[in-house]
């Protein structure tokens, strides 16, 4: 038995060291993913304030689009988990397929907005020109929807048969052609059109479309996979596994869209502070979303162990494995907050070019919403953490119902109150975003507890 699948008889050091061996290619495979976002800033961000803060606004839609599909690939991975803790290959098979189906139908239904997205931000009383910049970004990075969410069944498929390790080099060497493409769209090198900000969504479908292909020839192709036959007639349909995907899926994606949700309209509320306090929202939460990277990365080990240990039906490893997976998250919390406390202004200034007029008050708006996210970032941990134990559960419903109530009727509606009415102006954004992950923290676990503890599966 590999010693990434939970059993009675691990130790608690013992979870604890297959938590993280798992672990370590599912959080650095997601750091990668974010370095392509990071580099997109940080090169747009050369270009100046206005272009910056248009890759804010078209990005968090493209991002909260991407992330209800990829909430419907996060289905697979507790229901291949299970399957492959009972060994029952053939329904595993029929999770990753119609996973396949489930994505692309969706991206084909959500194309429309992101081709119509200049009306949204002006209605949304978005400063002139970003509404148009923004729309020009987007009818290329559109484009990238289709790929991003046949890797995220992949990397879900992958993850589960402990092939994590291939999806973290596929992703680098993606991060890496992201690099390349964006010098090379962005600012006109190497005998390329200069494009300015449409030039980074020129990378994005690129570096999307390689992870894609090389993802989905080594599936077909790994030895070790055949006896799987992921792609033997994957065109015929499994009803009643597409429902089971849908079933579980669906409250993902709309548990992910609330949360994605609140730091996206954040980013339309600060909006209205102006240019330059839109610039140094994306700056932070740039930062904040790296650090983030880890305990989501330890989620999906919660998922997956949670999930192994339901398919063995002993309800001592699930326990065991949650305990695990809550001690390294908490951990890794208080790390970040000692980063976030100690060095804000060399975080900061990494992302703000050194001849730019705009440096200062970039960076004191910057450094205030830094602080308050530093605040927050147990919370954050335990609400993303609970959430991933409670999906190798099984158990999606109720942690959708707690995300909607935390984040749209808490958290959204007090950012706004907070900003609109009282002297905290933009900082109040940031502290109605606490306020939310405060909320959802403290439903989640509680929820996680009261099931995991118990075993109740």
């Amino acid at each position: 038995m590999s010693d990434t699948i939970p059993s009675a008889e691990q130790s608690p050091r013992q979870h604890l060291s297959a938590s993280i061996k798992l672990g370590l290619p599912l959080v650095g495979t997601l750091i990668a993913s974010m370095l392509m976002g990071v580099t997109d800033t940080l090169m747009v961000g050369r270009l100046g304030a206005e272009p910056l803060a248009a890759s804010v606004l078209a990005t968090q839609l493209f991002f909260i689009l991407t992330i209800a599909g990829i909430g419907l690939a996060s289905a697979v991975m507790p229901m291949a988990a299970t399957t492959l803790g009972r060994g029952d290959t053939q329904s595993m098979r029929r999770s990753v397929r119609m996973g396949f189906w489930a994505v692309l139908a969706y991206a084909i239904v959500v194309m429309p907005i992101l081709f119509f997205a200049e009306p949204i931000y002006t209605f949304l009383r978005q400063e002139a020109p970003l509404p148009a910049m923004a729309q020009s970004y987007l009818n290329i990075a559109m484009w990238a929807l289709f790929p991003t969410v046949i890797v995220m069944v992949l990397r879900s498929y992958l993850s589960v048969v402990g092939l994590a390790n291939m999806v973290l080099l596929v992703t680098l060497a993606a991060a890496g052609l992201n690099a390349l493409l964006n010098y090379a769209f962005i600012f006109g090198n190497w005998g390329m059109p200069a494009m300015g900000l449409r030039g980074a969504a020129v990378a994005t479908v690129g570096a999307a479309t390689l992870s894609a292909i090389v993802l989905l020839v080594f599936a077909a192709t790994k030895k070790s996979l055949r006896e799987h036959e992921l792609f033997v007639r994957w065109w015929r349909p499994d009803w009643p596994a597409f429902v089971e995907v849908i079933r579980l899926g669906w409250p993902i994606a709309l548990s992910l869209i609330a949360e994605i949700s609140l730091f996206a309209f954040s980013a339309i509320m600060v909006g209205w502070f102006g240019v330059l306090a839109l610039a140094a929202h994306g700056i932070v939460l740039q930062i904040i979303s790296v650090a983030f990277m880890i305990p989501l990365g330890l989620s999906q080990v919660g998922t997956i162990r949670i999930g192994l240990a339901k398919g063995h039906e002993n309800n001592l490893e699930i326990t065991q494995a949650g305990k695990a997976v809550y001690i390294l998250g908490l951990a890794v919390s208080f790390a970040t907050i000692l980063v976030l406390v100690l060095l804000p202004e060399t975080l900061v200034n990494a992302f703000i070019g050194k001849n730019s007029p705009d440096a200062a008050e970039i960076l004191s708006y910057a450094i205030p919403f830094l602080a308050i996210a530093a605040a927050f970032q147990l919370v954050d941990s335990l609400q993303v953490l609970s959430a991933g134990l409670l999906r190798g559960l099984s158990d999606t419903k109720v942690p959708m119902q707690i995300a909607i109530f935390a984040y749209w009727i808490v958290g959204i509606p007090t950012a706004y109150i907070l900003s609109k009415y009282t002297a905290l102006a933009a900082n109040g954004v940031w502290t109605g975003l606490a306020i939310g992950l405060t909320v959802a923290a403290v439903l989640a676990t509680r929820r996680y507890i009261r099931r995991g503890a118990l075993g109740l599966v």
